[in-house]
């Protein structure tokens, strides 16, 4: 069994990478040779935890293996990151365990590709601005990953630690980018081409009618019963495409529009994968507003780690044991 440290995961997968498979993996499951399963997700009654198992299966590949872990509100303080996972992959000829790789790196850079991914097939080739709603550690993946995908020259954000938006604006003026730091997140979307909403809020942060024509919106914070960072009218009102239907309307950030009965199945355009397999066309017009649901799925995961894997074979990397 290889194991993979986090330094090993940081060394081995940069953006541009973890694009290039996580859109490979979309489309595979587009064209049902990719199957993420069930999601087990659930509070742990102890340290306030969240724990949760990801698990999938790629045929095209052939890539087999799970993500768990979850979130640790008090690691903080123990200066620890409070996201804690690791991805295990299998043989999928034998079925035993063949990798445990590190997923806290991995899983930030998965969740800015699947988002870029989006950011490619359904925003306006001309978006120069992007948006950020939170600029925690995820929104330093969300601009990397942006910045592959489209020509962006200004940066506007808004997060309500200060500390937090200072830290990022450092982040952004040293990729040479114009930074304007915000006071509400609608001032961010008031001129974003581009906006990304990456916060853990359970509340609307952006309501129905802040975003103009043409924008297109890429939901990546809720991705558990409650979360909610656009008004359901907001996302009704949009063009939707999910990664998974079941999961965007169940944790995504269309359970709440679905749940008031604002939005149905139905009304889901596509998944991005069909996006990215030709199957379903994404923007119609230059002044649609696009919405894509990322509630994140297992084969993001699955398929960044195979990568690391692949990758720390060929380098030497990691430590090898018997199992």
């Amino acid at each position: 069994m290889l194991i993979l440290s986090e330094q090993d995961a940081r060394a081995l997968v940069g953006v541009a990478q973890a694009i290039e498979v996580v859109e490979q993996t979309f489309a595979a499951m587009a064209r049902g040779q990719a199957r993420n399963y069930p999601v087990v997700r659930e509070t742990v009654g102890h340290q306030d935890a969240v724990f949760g198992v990801k698990a999938g299966a790629d045929t095209a590949r052939p890539l087999l293996g799970l993500k768990a872990g979850g979130y640790w509100p008090h690691n903080a303080a123990r200066g620890v990151t409070n996201h804690q996972s690791a991805t295990v992959l299998f043989d999928p000829d034998t079925g035993r365990a063949s990798a445990v790789v590190s997923a806290n790196y991995l899983t930030g850079v998965r969740t800015g590709a699947a988002s870029a991914i989006a950011t490619k097939h359904l925003s306006r080739a001309d978006s120069a601005v992007l948006g950020l709603v939170g600029t925690g550690v995820q929104a330093v993946y969300q601009l990397q990953a942006t910045l592959a995908v489209r020509p962006i020259r200004r940066v506007r954000a808004w997060d309500p630690s200060a500390d937090n938006l200072r830290a990022f604006g450092q982040v952004v003026a040293g990729l040479g980018l114009a930074f304007e730091p915000q006071p509400g997140p609608r001032e961010v979307a008031a001129q974003a081409d581009v906006l990304v909403t990456v916060t853990p809020s359970q509340r609307p942060l952006v309501e129905h009618g802040w975003l103009r024509p043409g924008t297109h919106v890429s939901a990546m914070g809720a991705d558990t019963r409650g979360k909610q960072e656009l008004a359901a009218e907001a996302v009704a009102a949009a063009a939707l495409f999910v990664d998974e239907p079941a999961q965007a309307v169940s944790i995504g950030e269309c359970q709440h529009a679905f749940a008031a009965g604002l939005i149905r199945l139905e009304d889901i355009r596509g998944t991005l994968g069909a996006v990215v397999a030709g199957q379903c066309a994404g923007r119609r017009t230059d002044d649609e507003i696009t919405l894509f649901d990322g509630t994140g799925v297992a084969l993001q995961d699955l398929a960044v780690a195979d990568l690391a894997v692949r990758l720390a074979q060929a380098q030497g990397r990691g430590v090898t044991v018997e199992y």
